[in-house]
């Protein structure tokens, strides 16, 4: 099997998307000893990054992260497949659909990801947390199977949740509150509520994301009984649903720059919303829902570069 149909099976275009919360959640990590200096002790300080060890933990984290989202990839392509759902899909390759993969191949591709990507969240565990955090060590593992499960269960299974319009809410949490949160308690052991705010931005954005490739499969999906949100709404529902998504991200990292202000430079996050406010105007005069298979990397790419303007210049 050549390694390229390995690649286009994982959708690397996906992959700036699921690093850009732990981005924002890291360099979080050093605002929140900044503000809080009494509650840390910092021994390493670059940039916006205040570390307690090294970089460890967000390389680890990073790997962990990839790890999921091609774990959910794998799955997406297994589950659709094998249900019959990208008989016609648009946009990039189907393997399992296609048949150049086997559902027994790509099958045991999940297990071999899984167990990998579990192994490294273990690593990540035991850096962040040592012996002396054994609670905090349960409860991420805890949520470190969860999401192994959640990134499986998407598609797979006859109660798979992306066949049942949930998909909107788990990829908020996970993309959004869990990966920013969550990457951003492994160095500081506490969690602010304004974290919440790129956070959430990080997770609408993500949204959006899966809104678009919904979108454009609709038709698809409805003949193959795949309920998306979108199949449930409708098309111009799911346009208007698709401007809230970002026009609530906007507003949630201004409200945050706006608490912590200090510097008009904090502002140009705003860049990485100029390709996303093209993308409304886009979406506004779609009607050939093919057509919107492009802008799913217009909007992953957008959401990354706010996560690197965020973390360089808002916090």
């Amino acid at each position: 099997m050549k390694i390229k149909y390995w690649l286009t099976a994982a959708r690397l275009r996906t992959l700036p998307l699921s690093v850009s919360g732990i981005i924002v959640g890291c360099v979080m990590a050093g605002f929140s000893v900044n503000n809080h200096p009494e509650n840390y002790v910092i021994t390493e300080c670059f940039g916006c990054f205040h570390y307690y060890t090294d970089y460890t933990i967000f390389i680890l984290a990073i790997l962990t992260t990839i790890g999921f989202q091609i774990l959910s990839n794998f799955a997406n392509d297994y589950g659709d497949g094998i249900k019959g759902t990208d008989k016609n899909r648009v946009g990039e390759q189907r393997l399992v659909a296609s048949g150049i993969i086997s559902p027994k191949q790509m099958k045991c591709a999940i297990i071999i990801t899984a167990i990998l990507t579990l192994i490294v969240a273990i690593a990540l565990i035991y850096q962040a947390f040592g012996k002396d955090n054994f609670g905090y060590s349960i409860l991420f593992f805890v949520l470190g199977i969860i999401s192994i499960a959640a990134a499986i269960k998407y598609t797979v299974g006859n109660n798979a949740y992306g066949y049942s319009g949930f998909g909107d809410v788990f990829v908020f949490l996970f993309f959004g509150w869990l990966s920013v949160v969550g990457s951003c308690f492994l160095y500081t052991k506490t969690i602010h509520w304004d974290l919440f705010l790129p956070a959430t931005t990080i997770g609408l954005l993500s949204i959006a994301v899966l809104n678009l490739n919904n979108m454009r499969d609709r038709i698809e999906d409805a003949k193959a009984n795949k309920n998306t949100l979108v199949v449930k709404m409708g098309s111009q529902r799911a346009k208007l649903y698709h401007y809230t998504l970002i026009i609530l991200a906007l507003i949630c990292a201004i409200v945050y720059v706006q608490l912590h202000y200090h510097s008009p430079k904090q502002y140009l996050f705003l860049i990485a919303f100029i390709p996303l406010i093209m993308n409304i105007v886009v979406v506004a005069k779609n009607i050939i829902h093919k057509e919107l298979d492009s802008e799913l990397k217009k909007v992953a790419l957008s959401t990354f570069l706010f996560a690197v303007l965020f973390a360089i210049f808002s916090v």
